[in-house]
């Protein structure tokens, strides 16, 4: 916890007391006041979180300190190797963990983001611990006490892999003990949108302390409601935290209009003579008596306040996230039409994706295919998330016409999704090809194109590959977005069908790793290809793709440029041709 001058009367803490429960009674789990975290529908029993295994991790923290020094201070040795110990573990259990730099903390270092992949992405639940101590000692209670129940949380819950009402995502801050920096920069590195997907968020700062106290942020918050049904179940009577308010991580989330709560035992505050009275523990003296010191150690922990704090946790990620789903899934072709000519054959992608609860396993098959010919898929089945390519084949007796294909996936667990596919056989005739794209290199006005203001140009700047038009997208060195499209009706009945155009890439981006500024090909919904300042180079370079997927099918074909707020990339097109021949 960051320190602070402390005025008469604050207090804070957690206790020292005994029994260890694995779960909350029924009778003990009253609905809280209505909030945004509500408890899930039908949410499961909460797993109980072994204290043991806690304790294993802060026993790793304190040989981590040792080993470097005698602390785990932000941008020290010992913080990198806490970083790379929390990592290690969440890999192994299935996370896709992140690290993000934190440009301008005190010390620069990283905090670490882990979020669990089932549950809608933006209805989002964040739990978070600071994961740097102080200088003057290993920091065991303030904080690996609160990073480790953290931890042990996530590896039950990727080891229990239950169905997600909510996302979960994790989160260990750095650099806190100088003023809350590290979860101050994540919170300013969001959009509004990514705020708006955040509906709570809870910190464990100190959970752990020897002669603490239960207390809870906001106490009667919706937010504060499972946190506080726990405890409630033992007969605690846990308090609002008022030592910690507005110093410890989950002030920078209050800042930025998210409801937050979080679980503490409290810091250099003494205990009162009450708080004793129902807590046990020394009144009159400091709930953690180590504060800041170098005697925080393993030997300044009480397992009892750290095993009830790492179980309500458990019980506030059930609670907000957890619930009873059917499994689901959903079916896709791309894309949704197609032509194909007697003795011919054509290919479209069947995509699955899981909508709810977890993958399974999902069959395909085809109906409505007129006589003489066949849809084959391969694979022919898959797991839900995966993709097959469905071929369509037509003997040379394949009767002339358009035809509705429905592609079935049939599931491992009983449900059936379909998607409709529109076939025309043609009659063959032969190919009436030729060049697709009009007006493709720009001299001719910006008919029939689509575009952004500005981005078909004769700009001297940036010259054109042919003439003196050109489209130019991006280039600005702000924050932009810009699309050039034009819509084409490609013939069917042709051997081949080739999308070609010529892209300068001029850049002043000095990266060569980061992808800052971007060029996205779209054919339909179907990306085509994507550049990036990486791709800068002298000169115009011929792009060509073969697009007979889209035969017979009316199409738009989309440039879209986007750039970053600084460091101008020029994406320019010039001389598109569409050969069916």
């Amino acid at each position: 916890m960051k320190r602070r001058v402390l005025t008469a009367g604050v207090a804070l803490a957690v206790l020292g007391g005994a029994a260890t429960l694995a779960g909350v009674p029924a009778s003990a789990s009253p609905a809280p006041p209505a909030g945004v975290l509500a408890p899930a529908a039908q949410s499961l029993a909460a797993p109980n979180i072994a204290v043991a295994n806690v304790q294993g991790h802060l026993t790793q923290f304190q040989t981590i300190a040792t080993q470097n020094g005698g602390n785990r201070r932000a941008g020290t040795a010992g913080y990198t190797a806490s970083l790379t110990y929390v990592k290690t573990k969440l890999q192994a259990a299935g996370y896709t963990v992140s690290e993000q730099v934190c440009t301008d903390c005190t010390y620069r270092s990283n905090n670490l983001i882990a979020e669990w992949p089932g549950g809608p992405a933006d209805q989002v639940v964040m739990f978070g611990a600071h994961l740097d101590g102080v200088s003057a000692g290993p920091g065991i209670n303030d904080n690996a006490s609160g990073s480790s129940a953290l931890l042990e949380n996530a590896l039950v819950l990727a080891q229990q892999n239950p169905a997600m009402t909510k996302r979960v995502r994790f989160a260990w801050w750095t650099d806190e003990e100088q003023g809350l920096n590290g979860s101050d920069f994540y919170v300013r590195s969001l959009t509004a949108a990514q705020k708006g997907y955040i509906k709570g968020y809870y910190n464990f700062d100190m959970v752990g302390s020897v002669n603490g106290g239960y207390f809870i942020n906001r106490i009667t918050s919706a937010t504060a409601a499972p946190l506080k049904a726990y405890w409630d179940s033992l007969n605690i009577q846990p308090e609002e935290n008022v030592e910690g308010q507005g110093r410890s991580d989950d002030y920078s989330f209050q800042q930025a209009g998210i409801q937050t709560s979080g679980y503490a035992a409290g810091a250099s505050a003494r205990k009162t003579s009450a708080q004793a009275a129902k807590w046990g523990g020394t009144s009159g003296s400091a709930y953690d008596p180590c504060y800041h010191r170098s005697c925080d150690t393993t030997s300044n922990i009480s397992a009892t306040v750290l095993d009830r704090s790492a179980d309500g946790i458990a019980y506030a990620i059930w609670q907000t996230s957890v619930g009873t789903v059917t499994n689901d899934f959903s079916v896709a072709v791309s894309p949704t039409s197609g032509s194909v000519q007697p003795g011919a054959s054509t290919t479209a992608t069947v995509s699955t994706a899981t909508t709810s609860g977890t993958a399974q396993t999902v069959g395909l098959s085809a109906t409505g295919a007129p006589a003489g010919v066949s849809v084959s898929f391969s694979p022919s089945s898959v797991t839900s998330g995966g993709s097959a390519t469905m071929t369509v084949s037509a003997s040379a007796s394949a009767p002339a016409g358009t035809y509705t294909v429905t592609v079935t996936g049939a599931g491992s667990g009983g449900v059936s999704r379909s998607a409709s596919y529109t076939l025309t056989v043609g009659g063959g005739g032969g190919c009436t090809g030729g060049q697709v794209i009009a007006n493709g290199g720009f001299e001719n006005g910006t008919s029939p194109w689509t575009a952004s203001s500005g981005v078909i140009t004769n700009d001297s700047a940036q010259p054109a590959r042919s003439g003196s038009y050109k489209a130019w997208l991006a280039g600005s060195g702000a924050t932009r977005t810009e699309t050039l499209s034009q819509s084409v009706t490609i013939p069917a009945g042709c051997a081949s069908y080739t999308l070609s155009f010529w892209l300068h890439i001029d850049t002043a981006e000095t990266t060569s790793s980061t992808a800052y500024d971007r060029l996205v090909v779209q054919v339909g919904s179907a990306t085509l290809a994507t550049y990036s300042n990486l791709n800068a180079a002298a000169g115009y370079v011929q792009r060509s793709f073969n697009v007979a997927a889209y035969a017979g099918q009316t199409v738009t074909l989309k440039f879209t440029g986007t750039e970053d707020y600084s460091l101008q990339t020029s994406f320019v097109v010039d001389d598109v041709t569409l050969q069916a021949s």
